[in-house]
């Protein structure tokens, strides 16, 4: 959690920043296969043939073939931009305009204290669609970000920047027929639902897990069974096959 200020206009609302998203795979330790033991690295400067302790490492950035120039913690520091810099708001936009690719990472915006500001600025949200398009540094990192209202609460989700998206356009398309857009629209209209995150399970960490439990209880790992699915070359035949199979 990161105390932080939404600057809008003149106006300072003092907020907390906490991540949503927790990353729930399971963590293994690399063991020597002899023995048993944990693998520690070192740090092996290959020109001096030598162990290197931490404080006798600097960062390079290479800008020719073996050429470098160096930084040290003190010429970061000079750079480091402050965590303190407040969530400025920049503009207001729609969110459909927002490609999801471009969305890094999300955190919860609260406030510890009752704040007339941050309720009211909450609900001219709502009120009127939009979402706060803002810059912020989090951590030493620059981000822009947008601020918008999801089930009562603010969510702030960083955003990548646009060098950062390597989105190729595809010009294969090939010609199709009315027939078969209709089809292929039958069939989205017959596999249409709800999005039910509570329902969406990591199928891989849960076989890790439950292989995990076998493993401390002695047993042989249960082996996946894979699924098997029918392919049909012919596309005619595999959308009308497909759209009979929605509908049982």
């Amino acid at each position: 959690m990161a105390k932080k200020a939404i600057s809008f206009g003149l106006v300072h609302i003092p907020i907390e920043i906490n991540p949503i998203i927790y990353n729930n795979d399971k963590a293994f330790n690399q063991l020597h296969k002899k023995c048993g033991e944990r693998i520690k690295y070192q740090k092996i400067c290959p020109h001096c043939n030598e162990q290197v302790e931490n404080k006798d490492i600097i960062k390079g950035y290479e800008y020719n073939p073996d050429k470098y120039v160096t930084f040290t913690d003190k010429d970061f520091d000079k750079l480091k931009l402050s965590s303190n810099t407040p969530i400025e708001i920049i503009s207001f936009v729609n969110l459909k305009e927002i490609d999801p690719v471009y969305f890094e990472k999300s955190y919860q915006i609260s406030t510890k204290n009752s704040s007339k500001a941050f309720s009211l600025f909450k609900e001219a949200l709502n009120k009127e669609k939009k979402v706060a398009l803002a810059t912020t540094v989090i951590g030493t990192k620059f981000y822009y970000c947008i601020i918008r209202f999801e089930k009562n609460n603010l969510i702030l989700n960083t955003l990548y920047f646009d060098e950062e998206i390597n989105l190729v356009n595809n010009t294969a398309d090939e010609k199709i027929t009315n027939k078969e857009l209709d089809l292929a629209i039958q069939l989205i209209k017959a596999m249409t639902g709800k999005f039910e995150p509570k329902k969406y399970k990591d199928q891989y960490q849960d076989n890790i897990e439950k292989a995990i439990e076998e493993k401390v209880s002695g047993k042989e790992i249960t082996k996946v069974k894979d699924k098997t699915t029918k392919s049909i070359k012919d596309l005619m035949t595999a959308l009308k096959k497909s759209i009979k199979e929605t509908k049982k």
